[in-house]
């Protein structure tokens, strides 16, 4: 008989291996492959998580930054002992970035928080504001100034931090020191509005409440999917603010608030804007500039994050007296960003179905989220 060639032997072993251990094989590979599959995610770019062994997990954030998030009185894989470690769930939280608060809130995983970078007379989101008005949460300073003995008198099992950190990296360096981890998110940096949502299956996994993180982002895919425009409606918006000095803040092409207008079917009016080294979401140009741009602008949305809310179309008209000569100011379509928009980072859906109703005309007979009309 003729002998098969060296690969092919092979696979006729292996093949008779696999048929002598049947079913018990099988079922063992599946499950040791899902142990180590890592998260599902679907818009978001900036973090990995790789299921290991025994409940324990290597978190990648960024480009190279990782982790290991282990379960107490769980051993470190030999390979990772090195990493950083988060103890999860985390307990004690100091939540110095404020886009993560409301994702923890919107896991149900609060109960994780101790301490709070962001005072609770500067929070929008009432549950904030009431969790440290009654010392259910601490306020511990901001992210680059923190209480440190506060932190440490109920052991602060993780330092939650935006990027802002590693311009105060002494700050770090010194929370690591006394023993308390900290995970630095880059949640700002995914493209996609729905990327900086998906963020809630980390906070999820790691305060212990993935199953609600996971069925909260279910819900919010399907009101972007129903938000979300087949194509361009030919709409071009204005998102902008001005400053006391006259001059005019608008986003970026690259941002994820140009971004979701776009998603909503809109185009942003203004972007002829100049190029700056730095990786900001925001440019400010002189009125001229916008003036240009955005005059013949179907929608105007002005920004009250930084400026302030603005009421009444007298309010809004004094802040220029050439804003009376656009066009969405003399057909009345001029809006207003609520002041908690931007803390509510879990909002990102709902914003775009709110922008999806303005761009097409049916704002009136729907219920708006964040925005609300200048007359």
């Amino acid at each position: 008989m003729k002998r098969l060639p060296y690969p092919d032997r092979v696979v006729v072993i292996l093949l008779s291996v696999l048929m002598v251990l049947g079913p018990e094989f099988s079922e063992t590979g599946a499950k040791a492959r899902a142990d180590s599959a890592p998260m599902e995610l679907r818009y978001a770019e900036n973090f990995r998580v790789d299921n290991l062994e025994n409940g324990a997990a290597l978190l990648t954030v960024g480009e190279k930054e990782q982790y290991l998030l282990l379960p107490a009185e769980t051993a470190a894989p030999a390979e990772y002992e090195k990493l950083p470690r988060i103890p999860i769930p985390a307990e004690n939280v100091y939540l110095a970035s404020s886009s993560a608060a409301d994702l923890f809130l919107q896991a149900n995983a609060l109960s994780s928080v101790r301490y709070s970078g962001t005072s609770s007379e500067n929070w929008k989101i009432p549950e904030l504001q009431t969790a440290l008005k009654d010392g259910e949460i601490l306020y511990a300073g901001k992210y680059s100034a923190p209480d440190y003995e506060l932190l440490l008198t109920e052991g602060c099992g993780l330092a939650v931090e935006n990027t802002m950190i590693l311009h105060s990296p002494a700050t770090k360096e010194k929370l690591e020191e006394l023993g308390i981890p900290v995970l630095v998110e880059y949640s700002s940096y995914d493209p996609h509005p729905l990327g900086r949502v998906e963020w809630i299956k980390l906070y999820g996994l790691l305060s212990g409440r993935l199953e609600e993180a996971e069925a909260f982002f279910e819900q919010q895919e399907e009101i972007f999917h129903s938000a979300e425009a087949s194509e361009p409606t030919g709409k071009t918006v204005a998102f902008f603010h001005i400053t006391p000095a006259g001059a005019v803040v608008v986003r970026r092409q690259a941002d994820y608030v140009t971004r979701m207008i776009e998603l909503a079917g809109g185009e942003t009016a203004v972007a002829d804007l100049p190029e700056e080294e730095k990786a900001l979401s925001t440019v400010t140009i002189q009125m001229e500039s916008f003036y240009v741009q955005a005059l013949n602008a179907d929608v105007l949305i002005y920004n009250s994050t930084t400026a302030g809310d603005v009421e009444s179309m007298e309010q809004f008209l004094a802040l220029s007296p050439l804003l009376k000569e656009f066009k969405a100011v003399q057909e009345g379509n001029v809006w207003c960003t609520e002041m908690s928009m931007f803390q509510k980072s879990s909002a990102a859906a709902e914003m775009i179905a709110d922008l999806r109703a303005i761009v097409t005309d049916s704002a009136e007979d729907a219920q708006l989220h964040y925005l609300h009309k200048i007359e």
